[in-house]
């Protein structure tokens, strides 16, 4: 008999849908004897990460203390231990793998580097030492699962990958716990109480946000003058805007109203017409990232939003594993791709889109490139076609995002003629007049469609111009003056910031980004970018509003205090990291040497820290009202009682001087507010609140009573 250890439960019962006779018993299924197993199986999940870094207090008693002298703090092993919510979830999951009639463990968690640290990290600590296979599949249809089954890898193979995601965990203990304390310890002898969490990936993200806030702060708009003509050439009438050289924008009204008195009414002569014909391939097919900007910018939805959307949609089988990497497929994808498109052309939605131009992508480099496909294909839709009406708003939207990049990788390239010409008037002063001409719309039927006009960037430019001939004249019948303001940098939105940090702080507008990400790793990986970002937001280092992201005040401290050189904010120097431990993954580099170097920078981190300690200009810094603002008295030893964000606990100003009195910041499962907590220290009891659950999940309600002798919050019913 086999043991399956699924990652999830509901990735444990879409791989037991393909199996006959499977009886659900507490904690796993249990599959009877078949084909694929001829002993039968049990089929049991993890809820997520089953172990956890154990804390420094674990390793050595003085390390739970923050202090400065005992840092940094280097473990010589690494310790997990079981999440003590999850225990009885991996009681189960112990007693079925040492079940004498278990033979062998399949791993089947995630095909990737954090599902490789889940199952493996949980073998190790229960010192399992049975023959180990994995499930490495890209796709929950039936088909996918049980070839998937029946050919299944040997447990050595995707070892690399368990020593990447491992060595990933114990970097951003040793470099997020440390530098953490650091820079919190050396605030607060600036007279800030306020913790300020860093990390090996997340504090250079904000140090990117950091700067851009400083670039938009430092600007200061400038007027310009824009001076555009109307011409009438042989009856033909068209626009054109003033330019010199390579400027066309005047610093003066001026020297605007200089040119607008010589040229209005007078007449003009047609000197130069070019015509230039450019071709657009097709987008290339989506990655995780890839298709969080898309959402956002089509949708405003946030990464981790698109995140959540698309793994629902892959635990309904209908599309492929969500946190892909790459925008390529395989041959054994695209010959699936025909009949595909043959189903999704039988829904009103594509109907009219299908059948495509092109019937198969085989062979076709831009899209199906084995080489580039790592742990998965491209995010693309299964052979599960499903009509999109049967899908709520968000899965819809989702999925048609992804449907449209694979008809449109099936279309022509789109080709259009750019005309520009110059009006020249006075034998002088040049207009230039600019306009686009769709020869073939190609792939723009699939994508453009039902995008809003006001999305549409180049509709400015599609004016068709009139057909005139160079040494045409005519006459100037109008001429205007256009005030502007040169505009600051824009602020990036979620979508934007994502692809920011798969480029490594390289900010580049086009979304063709193949030939630079080939050279560039990112800030984190695609499974983990926008859990980072909603990290920093809940850190109170950025606040998004109408999908713009700004850097606090809180955020500018910090990453004044590491500065711009420090290694800690360099986009650079993480993205190299990242690189480093995907070769670990590969094979290619050595863990160890990977973790002394973690352990040197670390170091190098603190002590660059402690040293410039004295310089830093921080006193006058305004925090967060929440961490600022005290809410009563210490029931043990008197001092202030603060809101601590990071941690969701309303904690003693007084921890330093060893007072250990907390609040949790959610009791049975019901976060409670400053102000709740204010009239429990105040009063000693809260008014009848409700929300609260039970162990079993049921609601109830009740007041919150302090207990002044134990120092223990009670209900009181």
């Amino acid at each position: 008999m086999k043991l399956i250890i699924a990652e999830k439960p509901s990735q444990a019962q879409a791989l037991a849908g393909p199996f006959s006779k499977v009886k659900k018993q507490k904690g796993y299924y249990e599959i009877p004897p078949q084909e694929i197993f001829p002993k039968g199986a049990y089929l049991t999940w993890c809820v997520g990460h089953l172990l956890e870094l154990v804390p420094p207090k674990d390793y050595k008693p003085k390390w739970e203390k923050w202090k400065l002298e005992t840092l940094p703090m280097m473990p010589d092993r690494f310790k997990y231990k079981v999440s003590s919510s999850k225990w009885d979830q991996f009681q189960i999951i112990k007693k079925l793998a040492f079940d004498p009639g278990v033979t062998e463990i399949i791993g089947a968690t995630d095909a990737g580097r954090e599902g490789e640290l889940i199952y493996k990290s949980l073998l190790l600590n229960m010192n399992c030492r049975k023959p180990v296979k994995r499930l490495w599949i890209s796709s929950l249809t039936k088909k996918a699962v049980k070839d998937g089954f029946n050919n299944l890898k040997d447990g050595k193979e995707t070892l690399p990958v368990f020593f990447e995601a491992y060595s990933r965990a114990c970097a951003d203990w040793l470099v997020g716990l440390n530098t953490t304390r650091a820079y919190t310890l050396l605030m607060q002898k600036k007279g800030i109480r306020e913790t300020f969490p860093t990390g090996r990936v997340m504090t250079p993200t904000v140090a990117l946000v950091v700067k851009r806030e400083d670039e938009i702060e430092k600007f200061k708009p400038e007027p310009f003058f824009d001076v555009i003509g109307s011409f009438d050439v042989n009856g033909k009438k068209y626009s054109g805007k003033w330019h010199d050289k390579d400027s066309s924008r005047l610093k003066t009204r001026e020297e605007a109203e200089a040119i607008k008195l010589r040229t209005e009414s007078k007449s003009c002569t047609v000197t130069v017409i070019k015509k230039e014909r450019k071709e657009y391939q097709p987008p290339m097919l989506f990655n995780l990232s890839a298709l969080q900007a898309k959402a956002n910018q089509v949708y405003k939805y946030s990464p981790e939003r698109t995140l959540n959307i698309t793994s629902d949609l892959y635990l309904k089988k209908i599309v492929s594993y969500p946190r892909s990497d790459s925008p390529y497929i395989t041959e054994e994808e695209a010959k699936m791709m025909p009949g595909i498109l043959d189903k999704l052309g039988g829904l009103e939605e594509y109907k009219h889109l299908l059948p495509s131009p092109k019937r198969s992508i085989i062979g076709n480099a831009r899209f199906v490139n084995p080489a580039k496909v790592s742990d998965h294909y491209a995010i693309i839709p299964t052979e599960n076609v499903v009509n999109p009406a049967k899908l709520n708003r968000d899965e819809r939207n989702i999925y048609d995002l992804i449907v449209r990049s694979v008809i449109a990788a099936h279309y022509d390239k789109a080709i259009m003629d750019t005309t520009t010409i110059v009006t020249q008037v006075n034998d002088r002063d040049e207009f230039v007049s600019k306009g686009k001409l769709v020869i073939q719309e190609g792939w723009r039927k699939v994508l453009f469609e039902n995008k809003k006009k006001e999305d549409k960037k180049e509709d400015d430019d599609n004016t068709l111009l009139p057909d005139v001939a160079e040494s045409d004249q005519g006459r100037v019948e109008s001429i205007t003056v256009r005030e502007g303001k040169t505009q600051p940098p824009k602020r990036y939105t979620l979508g934007s910031l994502v692809t920011l940090m798969k480029t490594a702080g390289k900010t580049i507008e086009d979304e063709e980004l193949s030939k630079v990400l080939d050279q560039v790793q990112g800030l984190g990986t695609e499974a983990t970018r926008s859990s980072i970002i909603k990290k920093i937001e809940e850190l109170d280092y950025i606040k998004v509003q109408k999908n713009q992201v700004f850097a606090t005040e809180k955020a500018k401290a910090l990453i004044a205090a590491i500065g711009d050189e420090s290694i800690l904010t360099s986009a650079e120097t993480t993205a190299v990291w990242e690189q480093r431990l995907r070769e670990i993954g590969k094979g290619k580099a050595d863990a160890k040497q990977f973790m002394e170097l973690t352990r040197k920078m670390t170091e190098k981190v603190i002590n660059d820290a402690i040293a410039g300690a004295a310089s830093w200009k921080v006193e006058n810094v305004p925090l967060s009202k929440a961490a600022a603002d005290p809410l009563g008295k210490c029931p043990a030893c008197g001092k202030e009682i603060l809101y601590i964000k990071r941690n969701d606990f309303y904690g003693c100003s007084g921890y330093k001087d060893g007072c250990k009195f907390s609040i949790s910041g959610k009791i049975a499962r019901k976060k409670l507010s400053a102000a709740q907590v204010k009239r429990l220290l105040e009063k000693g009891e809260t008014a009848k609140l409700k929300g609260f659950k039970s162990k079993q999940g049921k609601p109830f309600a009740a007041a919150l009573t302090l207990n002044r002798e134990t120092g223990k919050i009670e209900f009181k019913m």
